[in-house]
C-alpha cells in the first residue's frame, strides 16, 4: 500500500520539511521530502534540546557574539540539511531540492522602525552573503515594503529567492514581477528559480475572530481558496515565459490550528502541484492516517460560496492585520533566539 506522503508525491507535490533538524531531515527525505526551511524558532528548538551544546561552546571559544553565533549556527544546520538534499537538486536540474535560509528578521522590528530604504539595502547586502557559495539554498526574504525592494536586486544577482509573508495577491503580484524583471537582466535564465510562500492557516484564524458572519460552509476555507486564486494567478503569469525550471508557489502554515480540524485538511488540499512545506508533526499524522492523497488543488467551493467570501472578507484589511501579526512573529522568536543563546552561554562556562 502506498503511504499518504507518498501518495501525495505521486499527485504532483512536492515535500519541503518545515524543519532543518537534522534527524527528521533524514526521516522526511525517507518518505519522500525533497527540500526544507529554516527559521529561529526552529534554530531555538533545537538548541533547547542540548544537541548543540558543543558547537555553541566551540564559537563562543572562538570570541563570537550572540547573533553572530545565532547565524553561524543556523547557517550550520542548513549547510547539513542542503547536502541531504543536494542529489535532488542536480538530478532535477535546480527544480527541486533546496533548503531556505531566513534573513535576520530583525529588520522588520517595529521596535527598531528601520527606515524602508535601509531595510531594502539590507536584505540585499545579507541576501549576497548568505546565498555565496550555495547551489542549493533559497534566500527567504518576506514580503514587506523593504523585502520587496530587494527582490529585483538580488534575483538580478543571481539570488534565488523565496518570497516569504505572503497573504494577498497584491503581495505576490509584486514579488513575482519585480523577481521577473531581475532575471531579465541576468545574463542566463538557465538556474533561474523562485518561490512564493502563501501563508494558509492563518488567514482561517484571522475570519474566525474577524469575518463570524460567514457560513459554515464558507468559514474554514478562505484560507485555501485564497491560496489557490494565488496559485492560479502565478501559472498564468509564467505560462509564456518558457523557463526551464518551475516557478512555484509553496504553500505554508499547513498545519491546522483550529481544534477538531484533521490533520490533512490543508495537506490535501493543496495537493497536485508545486511545494507544500509541512511541519514534522503534520507529515507524522498525515502519514499515520492511512488515506490516499489525490490531486485537489483545482477544486473549489460553490460559486454561492465564493460569492459569499468575496462579499464578506475585505482583503486588503486582512492582509493588513495578518501582515501586522507575522511581523511581530517574525522578530520576536530572533529576539527570542537570541535570549536563549545569552543563557546557553553562561551555562556552558560554568
Amino acid at each position: 500500500m502506498t503511504s499518504p506522503l507518498k501518495s501525495l508525491i505521486a499527485s504532483g507535490t512536492k515535500v519541503w520539511l518545515d524543519s532543518i533538524d537534522p534527524d527528521l531531515v533524514q526521516r522526511n527525505r525517507a518518505l519522500g521530502a525533497t527540500g526544507a526551511t529554516s527559521n529561529p524558532i526552529i534554530v531555538s528548538d533545537l538548541i533547547k534540546t542540548g544537541r548543540f551544546d558543543q558547537d555553541l561552546a566551540r564559537l563562543e571559544r572562538d570570541g563570537l557574539k550572540d547573533d553572530e553565533i545565532a547565524w553561524q549556527l543556523t547557517d550550520m544546520l542548513v549547510r547539513q540539511a542542503q547536502k541531504v538534499f543536494q542529489p535532488v537538486w542536480e538530478s532535477t536540474k535546480g527544480n527541486d531540492g533546496y533548503v531556505s535560509f531566513e534573513l535576520d528578521p530583525l529588520l522588520e522590528d517595529p521596535a527598531v522602525n528601520l527606515p524602508v530604504a535601509e531595510r531594502t539595502k539590507k536584505y540585499i547586502e545579507l541576501g549576497k552573503k548568505w546565498s555565496a557559495g550555495h547551489t542549493n539554498r533559497m534566500i527567504k526574504v518576506p514580503a514587506t515594503p523593504g523585502g520587496l525592494g530587494a527582490v529585483e536586486d538580488l534575483c538580478a544577482a543571481g539570488v534565488t529567492l523565496n518570497v516569504t509573508l505572503i497573504f494577498s495577491q497584491r503581495q505576490c503580484k509584486i514579488a513575482r514581477e519585480s523577481i521577473w524583471r531581475g532575471a531579465q537582466k541576468r545574463a542566463s535564465r538557465d538556474k533561474f528559480k523562485s518561490v512564493y510562500s502563501i501563508f494558509v492557516s492563518r488567514v482561517d484564524v484571522y475570519t474566525e475572530h474577524h469575518v463570524p458572519q460567514l457560513s459554515t460552509e464558507a468559514q474554514g476555507v478562505v484560507g485555501i481558496v485564497n491560496a489557490k486564486r494565488i496559485w492560479q494567478e502565478n501559472r498564468q503569469f509564467w505560462a509564456d515565459k518558457n523557463l526551464p525550471l518551475a516557478q512555484e508557489m509553496i504553500f505554508a502554515s499547513t498545519g491546522t490550528k483550529k481544534p477538531g480540524d484533521p490533520a490533512w485538511k490543508y495537506v490535501e488540499a493543496f495537493a497536485g502541484t508545486d511545494i507544500e512545506t509541512n511541519p514534522p508533526d503534520t507529515n507524522d499524522k498525515v502519514e499515520a492516517s492511512g488515506r490516499t492523497i489525490t490531486r485537489q488543488i483545482d477544486q473549489m467551493p460553490s460559486a454561492a460560496v465564493l460569492a459569499e467570501i468575496d462579499r464578506l472578507v475585505d482583503i486588503q484589511k486582512l492582509e493588513d492585520t495578518l501582515m501586522s501579526e507575522g511581523i511581530k512573529k517574525f522578530a520576536d522568536p530572533q529576539k527570542a533566539l537570541l535570549a536563549l543563546i545569552a543563557s546557553k552561554r553562561k551555562e556552558l562556562v560554568k
